[in-house]
């Protein structure tokens, strides 16, 4: 059979006819998008064999059924049932005979991208003779496999330097990052950016003129400084380039992922000793990485947040959110003005109050200078910026609230406060209006207690900055109703958030978990540590920041009142360090006034450790060494403690939620898991052990937390020992 004679004899895939230019539309059936999965594979080298076969057919092009989706990438699901290294290897090495036989097809294939093209998505995009792209802004091109802890599998690693140069493709793969179409333009990565509503129409005229011989195949740009391409461009400038990137990608790691390595691997031996060398590197790395452990953590990761975005956040499913037009923010300070921030880009109308118009114009400025530096970036057109800046006004009374479907309260984190403003907005507000917290430590039944309307209370518990931390925890009371709870969630979505649903406690989640772990490391200091070794051995450990240094910017005081809250809740097992408060009742904020346990210049960046912070602490000097060791295992052995606690509390609802939680709302180390996949790799009898044992030395702040003695007695697991994670 030929071309020519099938139009709809596969499931994945439409082959259509322009003249002599064959369509290929890829569609995967009842997938919200395109991935390359095994029936996809199949179907597309049999397509390969068809154009191969019929002279009729004189070009081709590949493009998308899917509105914003051209193909999102492999089936991740696949790498689940690899059984060891060389299997692993070999599903890469038949990729890349795919696309090999693409890239040499009888006739040229121009690829015709709208939306997102990832992964094995731009492997195969690379592979066609030209690349058109539409101009929208879920057209995003990018390699993103070093987030599940792997490298491009598909030719990725040879193509892209040779499409792009160098220096770019490293950015690119070692980042994980996506481009957008017309940087995706400027680097070469595409021949052109077209108008969506005539992408195919120009997809299959320049099929045509390439298969006439009018115009050339791609051979990209590989643009870039003129340093950068003139050290590309020779051997002894390659091997610099190279070991830039590695001194680079260790510092930035602190060798925990061993992926980004591997590609610059991979990627050098394609340079040193050609393409096919470079392919078989990359599928044997591919196959080896496969197997670790950081990758299986990762992919872990990226199912359980694939799972929350379906999650409504109730168990009814008759139960709906309710749409959400207008908000209103209560407190135009640092927290406010990064809600109202995301609000707006997600095109919702914000109003935003404080007390005097001083604080408002503050406020304003703030989400205006976000917004400017997404413009600046070339995230934002001239006109998004100006549409989103138009959708915010504010006020220092409550007019314009009447309308607005949710109110956000982050005013003063003070209970009296709270309650007032509660009373004061009720009053102006519909009834069916959700009022919600921001709190980060009180609970919300306690602040429901000054509603009139309690059911329509609820927690929204944003992370600092709000426009840079992707986690919302949602915070349910006894008598929060299903539907306030369901609307919450989808907005807390649309804002881009990644959320989770808790119910109420003292601190939550997040903060209660990350209390112990921030005591700790102030009583540490009590007994003499030294500041920048606490700090060092837990971004040792995997943390973006050490805990001192994620006091100061958070702000002692926030922190300080946050722990007095907590241990108010808890008692003895969760009271702050002395070292905290000696500092804290010093005058010394953090880096909000330039003043805490580090040194800030006027610009408000970290210098150093301020030694005259030690004469603020008791058992001043001297400081004395601890091993990286003891300081990681006492404050990260009494944040899973606490953790299990929270679960065996009911706080989270599952050992997912809170794994979620802990990496993307206090930045648990991702390769780690999260807390519970952490205590599963250790194993929980090991937990058990070494708890007891800091138990003994230090009585009272490490007791097992029961539900820790039971798992460890019945030889029990959080998750599954196998199968696809949830």
């Amino acid at each position: 059979m030929t071309a020519t004679a099938v139009r709809s004899a596969f499931t994945t895939l439409r082959l259509d006819l322009d003249g002599d230019v064959a369509v290929i539309t890829i569609d995967v059936p009842d997938e919200p998008v395109n991935t390359l999965k095994q029936i996809v594979v199949e179907e597309f080298a049999s397509v390969f064999e068809l154009l191969e076969n019929d002279s009729a057919v004189r070009a081709a092009v590949l493009i998308s059924g899917k509105p914003d989706v051209f193909i999102a990438g492999a089936d991740i699901e696949q790498f689940l049932a690899l059984k060891d290294a060389k299997e692993a290897e070999a599903l890469s090495r038949h990729g890349q005979e795919l696309l090999n036989r693409l890239e040499k097809l009888r006739v040229p294939v121009v690829a015709a991208i709208s939306g997102a093209c990832l992964g094995g998505g731009l492997e195969s995009a690379l592979a066609c003779a030209y690349r058109i792209a539409a101009d929208t802004p879920k057209t995003v091109l990018g390699l993103p496999e070093v987030q599940l802890g792997l490298i491009p599998g598909a030719g990725g690693t040879q193509r892209l330097p040779r499409t792009v140069g160098l220096t770019a493709a490293l950015d690119m793969i070692l980042t994980g990052k996506n481009v957008r179409a017309k940087k995706a333009l400027q680097i070469g990565l595409i021949d052109e950016v077209v108008h969506p509503a005539i992408l195919r129409d120009i997809a299959v005229k320049r099929a045509r003129e390439i298969a006439d011989g009018t115009r050339e195949r791609s051979h990209g740009h590989k643009g870039g400084a003129i340093g950068s391409r003139a050290l590309e461009g020779t051997g002894p400038g390659r091997a610099i380039v190279f070991h830039q990137a590695r001194q680079r990608t260790k510092e930035k790691t602190n060798g925990q992922y061993p992926a980004p390595l591997a590609a610059i691997d991979a990627i050098e031996t394609g340079y040193q000793k050609g393409m096919e060398a470079g392919l078989a590197e990359e599928a044997r790395l591919f196959g080896e990485l496969s197997q670790t452990e950081v990758s299986r953590q990762l992919i872990f990761l990226f199912f359980a947040t694939t799972a929350l975005k379906k999650d409504t956040g109730v168990s009814d499913p008759g139960v709906k959110a309710l749409p959400v037009r207008k908000i209103a923010v209560l407190g135009a300070g640092f927290m406010g003005a990064g809600i109202t921030t995301v609000a707006v880009q997600a095109g919702t109308v914000v109003r935003l109050k404080d007390a005097d118009t001083t604080r408002v114009a503050n406020g304003l400025r703030a989400v205006r200078e976000v917004l400017k530096e997404s413009l600046t970036k070339k995230r934002l057109t001239r006109q998004q910026f100006d549409d989103q800046l138009v959708l915010v006004s504010g006020t220092t009374d409550y007019s314009g609230f009447r309308d607005a479907d949710i109110v956000i309260e982050a005013v003063f984190e003070d209970i009296a406060v709270k309650h007032q403003v509660i009373r004061e907005t009720e009053k102006v507000i519909g009834e069916r209006a959700i009022f919600a917290s921001n709190t980060s430590t009180i609970p919300i039944g306690r602040l429901a207690q000054a509603s009139a309307r309690p059911d329509r209370v609820i927690g929204m518990h944003f992370f600092s900055p709000v426009h840079k931390m992707p986690l919302l925890e949602v915070i349910v009371h006894a008598g929060t109703a299903p539907e306030v709870v369901a609307t919450v969630v989808a907005y807390g979505k649309k804002l881009g958030k990644t959320v989770i649903v808790v119910n109420d406690g003292p601190g939550f989640f997040a903060n209660r978990i990350l209390t112990p772990y921030i005591n700790e490391a102030g009583k540490l200091l009590d007994e003499g540590a030294k500041i920048e070794q606490i700090d060092r051995a837990l971004t040792e450990f995997g943390f973006p920041v050490g805990p001192i240094t994620l006091v100061d910017e958070v702000g002692i005081d926030v922190a300080g009142k946050a722990g007095n809250i907590i241990a108010d809740a808890f008692g003895e097992r969760m009271r702050p360090s002395a070292s905290l408060a000696h500092v804290l009742s010093s005058g010394r904020f953090g880096r909000k006034n330039r003043k805490g346990f580090y040194k800030y210049d006027e610009k408000g960046k970290k210098q150093g450790v301020d030694a005259s912070v030690y004469e603020l602490i008791p058992n001043a000097m001297p400081r004395r060494d601890y091993p990286a060791d003891e300081i990681r295992e006492r404050t990260v052995m009494a944040m899973l403690n606490e953790a299990a606690r929270a679960l065996e509390d009911g706080i989270i609802r599952s050992p997912r939620d809170g794994d979620i939680g802990a990496v993307f709302g206090i930045g648990f180390p991702p390769f780690r898991g999260g807390p519970f996949r952490y205590m599963d790799t250790l194993g929980i009898g090991e937990v058990v052990r070494r708890l007891e044992a800091l138990n003994a030395r230090l009585p009272g702040r490490y007791e097992p937390a029961p539900i820790l003695a039971r798992m460890a007695a019945a030889g029990e697991r959080f998750y599954p020992a196998t199968g696809k994670p949830a």
